[in-house]
């Protein structure tokens, strides 16, 4: 993890309140390094066991309460995390719903501008003040196609 990310996370919690413990920074490292969100129990298994189960959800919803992790709520009922946007950028992603991996998706500017004026276009007619938008497309990964 970078000087700049741990200083940004610890300061984050800070303001919340919370303590950047052993087991969060792990968590975070963890998931800065991820090619996608992942769940407890694939963090779990990243770590090396080295955090305690019911330490990890609890690092996992303090730091979604914080706003330093997103959730993502799947279809079947596996939620997995992420750094914030704000810690890891604006992105998408692809869906198995084969194998439920989850990978990240940038898209070139100009595809991310004609979303932002759809998403502007469907708030608009619906008198919605959007401030952002998710997008997450489901389908088959190679290996499940």
């Amino acid at each position: 993890m970078t000087n700049t990310l741990e200083h940004q996370v610890r300061a984050h919690l800070a303001e919340h309140g919370v303590r950047f413990t052993r087991g969060r920074r792990l968590v975070v490292e963890a998931l800065a390094a991820a090619d996608g969100p992942r769940s407890a129990a694939e963090l779990h298994d990243d770590l090396g066991r080295s955090i305690p189960v019911s330490s990890l959800y609890r690092s996992l919803a303090v730091m979604a309460d914080a706003g330093v992790l997103a959730p993502h709520h799947g279809t079947r009922g596996l939620t997995r995390y992420e750094l914030a946007e704000w810690l890891g950028g604006h992105h998408h992603h692809f869906v198995c719903i084969g194998c439920g991996s989850v990978d990240d998706v940038e898209l070139p500017d100009e595809l991310e501008h004609t979303l932002e004026a759809l998403v502007s276009q469907v708030a608009g007619a619906r008198r919605f003040a959007a401030h952002g938008h998710v997008l997450e497309i489901d389908g088959h990964c190679r290996a499940c196609a």
